[in-house]
């Protein structure tokens, strides 16, 4: 389980093309990976992963058919830089909402809007994910939480302040690029209940 807070940027040095159509990937990090024990998760641009390898500033995890398939990690080349996220441990705060890692759908971003010293992204969703997008509602971009301002159909806008741009590389998306959303796990598992008894 994670947050969408950001805690460090990694850097892709190399994607390895195993048997199966699985890729490895290693990720150079400032964050002390070392210290996770193999088999722990790690959230790569909002990708819950798994730790195959780990030393100083440095892991390796396996992306499965499946997650390249459903996630933007078809598109990553070596020298990208990608959010990271260690996983939650109990009584540690919950700066953002509760994020599970495990990417709904692909959306790509369809205008990006200077406000001042902030940036407004406007980004279209798969249309299935649009029922659980609500204004003031949250959403993981890229692993990073972000609150909704705005939906109009399976578009939403949000708003990046100075800080989540020095924090991220949501900054560094252009129109056009496409980015991993994870709907709000709460609207999800709502809607589950509801929808058998919903006429």
């Amino acid at each position: 389980m994670f947050t969408g807070i950001v805690e460090g940027i990694g850097k892709i040095e190399s994607l390895r093309t195993q048997a199966g159509g699985s890729r490895r990937i290693a990720v150079s990090t400032a964050l002390a990976v070392d210290k996770l024990p193999l088999g722990a998760s790690i959230a790569v641009n909002g990708v819950c992963l798994t730790v195959v390898a780990r030393r100083a500033r440095r892991f390796e995890a396996d992306v499965g058919p499946e997650t390249l398939r459903v996630t933007t990690f078809a598109d990553l080349r070596a020298g990208d830089r990608v959010h990271l996220e260690r996983p939650l441990r109990v009584g540690d705060p919950l700066g953002g909402h509760l994020v599970a890692g495990h990417v709904d759908g692909v959306g790509r971003i369809e205008t990006r809007r200077k406000q001042g010293d902030a940036l407004g992204l406007r980004i279209a969703a798969p249309a299935e994910l649009a029922p659980f997008l609500a204004s003031k509602g949250s959403v993981t971009v890229d692993g990073v939480s972000l609150t909704v301002n705005e939906v109009a159909g399976r578009v939403f806008a949000v708003m990046l302040i100075p800080h989540t741009l020095e924090a991220t590389c949501l900054g560094e998306r252009k129109t056009g690029d496409r980015v991993n959303i994870e709907a709000d796990l709460i609207a999800k598992h709502v809607a589950r209940l509801v929808k058998p008894h919903v006429l």
